[in-house]
């Protein structure tokens, strides 16, 4: 099921999330320090082994 979200923003950037220790991160640029943001997931996550 697809929700759609309506956000107001300065920019959107498309990247992947890459694993981080024991969770992820998606990186930004760093001129984007200090800013809010918002991520929203558009596809379902790969299936992954429990580690």
């Amino acid at each position: 099921m697809v929700n759609r979200f309506e956000i107001d923003g300065e920019e959107v950037l498309d990247g992947e999330v890459k694993p981080f220790g024991n969770s992820a991160h998606v990186t930004v640029p760093k001129r984007w320090r200090g800013a809010d943001v918002k991520v929203v997931r558009t596809s379902e996550p790969a299936k992954q082994d429990e580690e």
